[in-house]
């Protein structure tokens, strides 16, 4: 069979053919009277293995060693070829996400179209100041769009940098709260803290939904923090995590701020003296847990706590009778 037919009917063109005549991984089994090559029946089979191996990424060094190497072992070079090909898919869809996010910024014209990529380039700098000067320079007229910032704050470990970025996704409006609460799930505890400490700083009421949310997180962390952002939006859901908090010892004094603001509503006020009051009444509670609780009383205002701390005036515990003693002092001079 005569090249241009073996061309037809392979469908590697004759130019390939020769190619692969010169390289010496198919040579035509004769020629004609005229000197034209001619394939036999074996040369076309070996011509749809080497197409085979080629669909699979082989060089055409490789592709020559796999059909004359009797000792070349496929396995090696096939796990290499799927570490590359994963590679390649990683590299594409990392494209394809930044040109989605390019599309998603509705860019003008091409000066926006670059001042876009300026700051996605920014953004994963290895500087920190270049990040934050980017983070601090995406709300503009042509912002960053909302998943490359949630993606930015996820990852930044620089806290200058995460701050600036929190802040311009507080700007960026609806959407940065749903993609952050991704993150409250993540198998690493890093990105959980972030997320939850980004959605604190988000001023929509998603936000606020998501905080309530996260009160049940199995990350104490999480809790913690949620319940800390939440006290300060008067979510009264977080009192029971604030109450622990002081009782663990943990951000203490800024749960118990959280306390104070939260019980400056009367009808919670009641509600948060009272678990207070429980837990200082709980046998196993120790005495510094005890004298925190104590302080954490002096700002809840009633008649209750008043009740309380009188009592507490006069517990076993010198130390917390001398807390709810000065306590009491100061609020009857208010």
């Amino acid at each position: 069979m005569l090249i241009g037919e073996v061309a037809r009917q392979s469908g590697v063109s004759a130019r390939m053919l020769r190619h692969y005549d010169s390289l010496g991984l198919v040579r035509p089994t004769g020629r004609t009277e005229a000197g034209y090559r001619e394939y036999s029946g074996e040369d076309i089979r070996r011509i749809f293995h080497i197409e085979s191996l080629r669909s699979l990424g082989l060089s055409l060094r490789d592709v020559g060693r796999a059909l004359d190497d009797p000792g070349f072992a496929p396995s090696e070079l096939v796990a290499d070829l799927i570490g590359q090909t994963r590679e390649r898919i990683a590299a594409e869809t990392e494209l394809l996400t930044r040109l989605g996010r390019i599309g998603a910024a509705e860019p003008a014209g091409w000066e926006d179209v670059l001042r876009i990529v300026a700051l996605f380039q920014a953004l994963g700098s290895q500087s920190a100041g270049r990040r934050q000067h980017a983070a601090l320079s995406s709300v503009g007229e042509v912002p960053v769009p909302v998943e490359a910032l949630v993606e930015a704050v996820l990852s930044e470990t620089d806290p200058n940098v995460a701050g600036a970025l929190r802040w311009a996704l507080a700007q960026s409006g609806d959407g940065g709260s749903e993609l952050l609460a991704e993150g409250l799930g993540s198998p690493v505890a890093e990105v959980r803290r972030r997320a939850v400490q980004s959605i604190a700083e988000m001023p929509d009421g998603t936000a606020t939904a998501l905080l309530r949310d996260a009160l049940t997180n199995p990350d104490v962390v999480v809790r913690r923090c949620a319940a800390l952002a939440l006290g300060a939006r008067g979510g009264a859901a977080a009192v029971p995590t604030l109450i622990d908090m002081v009782v663990e010892e943990v951000n203490d004094v800024d749960a118990a701020d959280a306390l104070s603001a939260l019980a400056s509503d009367p009808a919670l006020a009641d509600g948060i003296a009272t678990g207070l009051i429980d837990c200082l009444a709980h046998d196993a509670a120790a005495s510094s847990a005890r004298r925190r609780l104590t302080q954490a009383l002096a700002d809840i205002p009633g008649s209750m706590t008043s009740r309380a701390l009188a009592d507490l005036s006069h517990d076993e515990d010198r130390a917390v009778a001398l807390t709810a003693t000065y306590v009491l002092g100061l609020r009857n001079a208010r």
